[in-house]
């Protein structure tokens, strides 16, 4: 008898994968497979295939504009994603190895930026930066970007962190390092796949970031899924396909990379 709940249970959890897989190859990956395959469309509608080309790449390299609009999203990817690391980590380790009034509390607060929606996080800040006279561009952009990716450093590193062995600490204190010296030569080494895991999803969130940016983004701080936006409202071309090619290989290589490390 127990056999044969144990198969029904098996069988409704194999059901229940496989309708997922479906979902997710039918309305995921077959749309990123269509828009890949027409950014090497010739015609500039994408309802018909007329011939294979690298036109659309070629126009894609030389618009200014569009390279504008990437430095401005390299700029704050990099220097949020550094600034949001170096918290999140040191943030991680404190909630992971201290105690203190309000911890619960401020655990609560960390998760805040995952759960609450982009738009009303969008909002909230637009109305901080007019309240304060804050000038908006790309400093404005960086803020809102660090704001939301240390909660995400903080919980892929304190993920590391479970498990670790706190003797090794002790062991280097015992042997006469400081607290510092056993940060960079003991903790840090062992936990570093997991920092860079956070960093490039940091990364590829800062890079992605559309919603937020949109609210808190000034005159000339233009980042590059504004400028597709902007782009889209004259129709979905070859060359905004291309653009998202690219930028969907560049996204699922950070990605790979950082399930690497955290692995």
């Amino acid at each position: 008898m127990s056999e044969i709940r144990s198969r029904k249970k098996f069988n409704a959890g194999e059901f229940t994968l496989g309708v997922h897989s479906w979902l997710t190859y039918i309305f995921l990956y077959l749309p990123m497979a269509i828009l890949v395959i027409f950014s090497f469309n010739k015609a500039r509608i994408n309802a018909v295939w007329t011939g294979f080309t690298f036109e659309w790449y070629k126009v894609l390299f030389n618009d200014t504009a569009l390279a504008g609009a990437l430095v401005n999203s390299l700029i704050v990817a990099f220097i949020s994603t550094a600034i949001a690391t170096v918290i999140g980590t040191l943030t991680a380790i404190a909630m992971y190895r201290y105690k203190f009034p309000g911890k619960g509390l401020f655990d609560s607060v960390l998760y805040m930026p995952i759960i609450v929606p982009d738009i009303v996080m969008g909002i909230s800040l637009l109305s901080f930066y007019v309240f304060i006279r804050f000038t908006l561009g790309l400093v404005s952009i960086i803020i809102a970007h660090v704001a939301f990716n240390i909660s995400f450093v903080a919980l892929v590193v304190r993920a590391r962190l479970h498990g670790y062995n706190k003797t090794l600490d002790e062991a280097a204190m015992d042997l006469g390092a400081n607290p510092f010296q056993t940060f960079m030569k003991v903790t840090l080494p062992l936990i570093l796949p997991g920092v860079v895991s956070a960093a490039l999803i940091a990364f590829t969130l800062s890079f992605d970031d559309y919603l937020i940016t949109s609210f808190v983004a000034g005159i000339g701080s233009t980042t590059l899924p504004i400028k597709v936006y902007s782009m889209m409202k004259f129709g979905v071309t070859p060359e905004i396909n291309a653009l998202s090619t690219l930028i969907l290989f560049i996204s699922m290589i950070l990605i790979l990379i950082s399930q690497r490390l955290g692995a």
